[in-house]
């Protein structure tokens, strides 16, 4: 009762090869009787920038404006809090803290609106992507959203249980005995596509945690790759690059441990670190070479002058070596460094090394310099120089008093990385995970190079390292908007030779990387951009590691207002940009979020476009019924209800109808023109009792409509009353519930939400699929489809199935004398023929015996008069109604009565 109740925390995520959208919303309610203050936390990974922040209360709203930072300006509640350097708030366990406050009205609510975005990072094979679920208390209505999209086709998608422990862990499954995602968690995904949701009830999360607390929910995949070169993606004049290969043989490793064993490393930080030092001393290969220095006021190598390769007796010994190490003393960083970059340096220069192995020191450390030189500055230089880009140096800090800015400029300044660990009891098994990041060297001074007329402004190009299961990424502008294509070099060194990989790839990909309508992407900016913002947050990352490696005043100034320029032009806050809240006009509506929601009926599906499905501009949303009362004046031929087929014949200005009496589970072909146009359509029967009092014994519909073409390309749409897939190549789902517009290069399909789907097929052939959907079904009643031929200029005049074989023909209708001889009624007598119930058609020779009846078609929206022929439509159609049964879905039956498969 004295803080306002949360009534809803949502959040969405759309990633789109490997850059993610994140918007957090979050409702509180103050039902007091008084004003009270509400505050709005959220952690979000220290690697991300934020993008957009709004709040609502009451009728205001407030909106943020990314500006400069001034050298002298406060911080307020409604900016991006940096905690001083207290390790266990700040960076050091990758995640910085959002946080605004507001007053609330009495019996009023707040709602804030948090937008965050961050490219995702390789680490062991996998890409992760976390959200923190920290509400502080239990919320009503609580889900998380994501949405991945990846041409190049997603794998080994896993969803780990719940991390409670900010760390990072190594990236395997949590926990030894449950590795099954959180509770209310669904996972579906196509090949390209991924829907994750997380919509946990009160109970659920009471079981979870009380306070609301419920920990970290985590995304782990990875992607299909085929071009040795990696994969380039180019949209809107920018292109990334993402170059990961695999199935290559490790490089020869150098590696020298460093290992504080200062008197602060008593205890479980000591026991953690031999336990991590154990097993990755165990993983070292035959053809690795290694040593290690125990410092503390005091720097011990355990092999002097040299290193030693990797046998079992060496091994055995380094672990006694590690095993006996005792914590005392202070803390000589900067000694430790020196004696373990000139044993390296020594070792490299005086033995006949293999000149692609990769030589690099491990440094680990739990606090800051306290004997030598202490002055952090100095520690830097003389790393520097002692290292003189011959290896890198990777640094791991553990605890709560390591400098995390020293380690982490160490590492910057010396090609390798930093992590830093909270000491837990799994420490072990996240220094065992760093090493398993760096521990297996592919490739070595990779070098990816772009015509330098095609490109400017492109992003570090040069690695001295790739490690497997990491991933290298450069963007950059294309500048000849002209070419149709860009080619790409790579060259790098493995431990067999050289290599030199070359690709010209196509620049005119827009089916492939245009994207609109994306779930998530509520401010529009990144609908068709997300190439661009990539590029653009990768350069603003660089500009910042290169402020912070420049010792000069004026450089680094420099370096600052490019990236404050920069990320002002995109709207990131960034060390330099802060977010000031500004109260929106009183005429001013708060920006709106267009979000698009896949629903629970389907996979992942989108209301406009995706992987190449194109939705045309200025789509708008169409009335259910719009299609229906444009449908009353040009569908001539349908199947729909029980099932009743009509077809009308305007030239003699009547119709025919006919039942036709299948089986539950019979397919039946509908129009089979494979051979000329390359088009089929099948529907599939469902059963149900027959209404009271009825002469049927039992009724059947249309449940699946299938939709086949081969031409130009093959492609497919499996139609029910609940979603529609389609797949051309790339498979979508599409929700039945939800208006969509979705263009391929020769296919359309247009959903209007709970009423019908229009299918048009290379501009000449259009078809409509009625859906009927019972809120409350009676026993006798199902959901089913109606399918209706609107355009069948595209089908050839040798088109056959149920309704396709009249497409082409007449039907005449004779006039039944007393002498039994029969003539051709004229189109003005029709009418006066309706007085007579029974009559003849005349159908290819063939005499048909019909009575006049009224028939309710388009959902029961318009009665149609028509000859009905009874006896599942005996003589009216070729053959029997047994004739045109399909074995399955996909069949294409070729000729009438044959069976063929597409």
């Amino acid at each position: 009762e004295t803080r306002p109740r949360m009534s809803e925390f949502h959040v969405r995520s759309t990633i789109i090869s490997r850059y993610a959208f994140t918007t957090v919303s979050c409702t509180m309610v103050n039902s007091g009787s008084e004003a009270r203050e509400a505050v709005f936390e959220m952690q979000i990974p220290a690697a991300a920038f934020i993008s957009n922040f709004t709040m609502s209360i009451g009728n205001k709203t407030y909106y943020g404006e990314v500006t400069g930072k001034e050298k002298k300006n406060s911080t307020d509640d409604k900016e991006r809090h940096k905690k001083p350097p207290s390790p266990t708030e700040g960076r050091e366990n990758g995640y910085e803290t959002f946080k605004a406050s507001v007053f609330i009205p009495r019996k009023m609510q707040a709602r804030f609106t948090l937008h965050y975005e961050e490219l995702l990072q390789r680490r062991l094979g996998k890409y992760e992507y976390t959200v923190s679920i920290r509400p502080q208390q239990l919320v009503g209505r609580l889900r998380v959203e994501v949405n991945i999209l990846e041409n190049s086709g997603i794998v080994s998608l896993e969803v780990p249980p719940l991390r409670n422990s900010r760390q990072k862990g190594n990236g395997k499954a949590e926990g030894k005995c449950d590795v099954s995602p959180p509770p209310s968690t669904v996972i579906g995904h196509t090949k390209t596509l991924a829907k994750v949701t997380f919509n946990p009830s009160v109970v659920e999360q009471t079981r979870i945690a009380r306070n609301g607390i419920l920990g970290d929910f985590i995304i782990r995949y990875d992607v299909s790759r085929e071009l040795s070169v990696g994969d380039v993606q180019i949209l809107n004049g920018y292109f990334v690059h993402y170059f990961a290969p695999t199935d290559l043989p490790p490089l020869p490793k150098n590696v020298v441990f460093v290992l504080d064993s200062s008197a602060s490393m008593v205890g479980t930080k000591l026991k953690q670190t031999k336990e991590a030092l154990f097993t990755i001393l165990q993983d070292l290969r035959p053809e690795d070479h290694f040593n290690i220095i125990g410092f503390s006021n005091r720097i011990k190598v355990w092999q002097q002058d040299r290193l030693v390769p990797v046998t079992p007796n060496n091994i055995r010994d380094a672990k006694k070596y590690i095993h006996n190490m005792s914590p005392t003393g202070g803390t000589n960083i900067n000694g430790a460094l020196q004696t373990g970059a000139k044993l390296l340096n020594d070792y490299i220069a005086q033995n006949d090394i293999d000149a692609r192995s990769v030589s690099l020191i491990i440094f680990l450390t739990d606090g800051r310099p306290t004997v030598g030189e202490t002055q952090s500055s100095k520690i830097l230089s003389n790393t520097k120089e002692a290292i003189r880009d011959k290896f890198c140096l990777f640094t791991i800090g553990i605890g709560n008093d390591v400098d995390h800015k020293l380690l982490e400029r160490m590492a910057l300044e010396n090609c390798g990385m930093t992590r830093l660990f909270q000491e837990d009891e799994d420490a072990a098994s996240h220094l065992k995970g760093f090493y398993d990041e760096i521990g297996t060297p592919l490739l070595s001074d990779i070098r990816v190079d772009y015509p330098e007329d095609d490109v400017e402004q492109v992003t570090q190009n040069f690695f001295p390292n790739y490690f497997n299961g990491s991933e290298i990424i450069i963007a950059g502008k294309l500048i000849n908007r002209t070419s149709d294509k860009l080619h790409v070099e790579v060259t790098a060194s493995n431990s067999k030779k050289y290599i030199l990989l070359k690709t010209d790839v196509a620049i005119d990909l827009p089916s492939r990387n245009d994207i609109r309508g994306v779930p998530g992407l509520e401010d529009g900016k990144g609908d068709n951009n997300y190439i661009e913002r990539a590029w653009s947050y990768l350069t603003i990352k660089e500009l910042l590691n290169s402020r912070l490696k420049s010792d000069d005043i004026q450089e680094k100034d420099k370096l600052m207002e490019k990236a404050k320029s920069m990320a002002l032009a995109y709207n990131f806050v960034t060390p330099f940009t802060v977010l000031k809240m500004k109260e929106a006009g009183l005429h001013s509506e708060p920006p709106q979020e267009e979000f698009i929601s896949p629903s629970t009926d389907g996979i992942g599906e989108k209301v406009q476009s995706l992987q190449g499905h194109k939705a045309p501009p200025g789509m708008r949303e169409e009335s259910p019924s719009s299609h229906i009362c444009l449908l009353f004046h040009i569908c001539l031929f349908s199947a729909d209800g029980d099932p009743h087929f009509v077809i009308d014949f305007p030239s003699s200005k009547f119709s025919v109808c006919f039942n036709i009496d299948g089986e539950p589970g019979d397919i039946l072909r509908l129009v089979s023109d494979h051979k000329e146009s390359g088009v089929t359509v099948n529907g599939q029967l469902i059963g149900a009792p027959a209404p009271p009092n009825g002469h049927k014994k039992q009724r059947t519909y249309f449940s699946t409509i299938t939709i086949l073409s081969n031409k130009p390309e093959r492609s497919y749409l499996e139609i029910t009353p609940k979603r529609v897939i389609l797949d051309d190549g790339e498979r979508l789902v599409l929700s039945c519930g939800r208006s969509a517009v979705v263009r391929s290069r020769s296919l359309e399909v247009s959903i209007s939400a709970f009423s019908n789907i229009t299918v048009t097929i290379r501009d000449s052939i259009s078809f409509v699929i009625l859906i009927h959907h019972y809120k409350k079904p009676a026993p006798y009643q199902r959901n089913h489809l109606g399918f209706y031929i609107s355009n069948s200029k595209g089908l050839s005049s040798d088109s056959h199935g149920l309704l396709g074989q009249f497409l082409s023909h007449e039907v005449k209708l004779l006039q039944e004398s007393l002498n039994t001889s029969h003539q051709e009624v004229e189109q003005n007598q029709t009418e006066a023929l309706k007085a007579n119930p029974t009559n003849t058609l005349k159908v290819k020779g063939r005499l048909v015996p019909v009575v006049w009846k009224q028939r309710r078609i388009y959902n029961g929206q318009q009665e149609v008069e028509c000859w009905f022929a009874k006896n599942n439509a005996d003589k009216l159609i070729d053959g029997s109604y047994q004739d045109y049964l399909a074995s399955h879905p996909f069949d294409t039956g070729t000729s009438f009565g044959t069976i063929n498969s597409l």
